[in-house]
């Protein structure tokens, strides 16, 4: 489930602000908001990243029993630690795979460095077409992908590309551009599952790719607008 960073990505646009690269999110607890029906399965999964929604969802054989039997509420209410201790079982095995030796084993070494690569080759093509329609020469371009901690639950991923120059911003996309590098980056069905298991095996939540726009040869600039305008990334991108 993937959420672009932009204003027309999320409907908090205050956590596109930011000071530094890569611009974090996810690990910090921050609640994203996808501008999207809140019936769509990606807005929920979204508000099940925040820390409320996961404790509400842990402790809610508490409220379950406190609507059933009432006469119960004295004792739920003075068992704090019980509370504390579902709350840490939920994060830590419900919702997490706690030991590094089940988690490497979710993906072969080999298969995490083809994922890897193949991110890492798209990213630089996209960042480059982005330069390049842009006019940008200046500063460094960041393209950043964040993934949720969580092994049990379906993948979340936040993207966003970063300009760093004077100061840093998160460029505001618009839908064509997420369009095409949602389908450059996750070209094939199961390539961001693939990236997620990845990414929890070496216990990683951000993947960042640099370019200097300065570094794009004209014959590189003139082949992505070539390729921009040919429609060649105007592939949707996976809900």
């Amino acid at each position: 489930m993937i959420v672009f960073l932009t204003k027309g990505g999320i409907l908090n646009p205050s956590l596109l602000e930011t000071k530094s690269v890569p611009r974090r999110v996810l690990s910090l607890g921050m609640l994203v908001l996808p501008r999207t029906a809140p019936w769509r399965a990606v807005f929920w999964r979204a508000v099940l990243e925040h820390p409320l929604a996961r404790y509400t969802v842990a402790l809610s054989p508490f409220l379950v029993a406190l609507f059933l039997f009432p006469h119960l509420a004295l004792p739920i209410a003075e068992a704090p630690l019980l509370m504390f201790l579902t709350i840490w079982l939920f994060e830590r095995y419900v919702l997490s795979i706690s030991d590094p030796k089940a988690r490497r084993a979710l993906i072969s070494e080999d298969e995490a460095g083809r994922v890897l690569d193949g991110l890492r080759v798209a990213a630089e093509a996209a960042l480059t077409r982005i330069a390049a329609a842009r006019g940008l020469e200046a500063g460094t371009l960041h393209l950043v992908v964040e993934q949720s901690a969580y092994a049990r639950v379906p993948p979340l991923t936040l993207v966003s590309v970063l300009h760093e120059g004077d100061r840093v911003r998160v460029l505001d996309l618009d839908a064509g551009e997420r369009r095409a590098i949602g389908a450059a980056l996750f070209s094939e069905p199961g390539t961001e599952r693939a990236l997620h298991r990845a990414n929890l095996a070496d216990g990683e939540q951000i993947r960042r790719f640099a370019l200097e726009p300065g570094t794009i040869s004209a014959h590189a600039r003139l082949a992505a607008l070539a390729a921009r305008g040919g429609g060649a990334l105007s592939q949707a991108v996976p809900a």
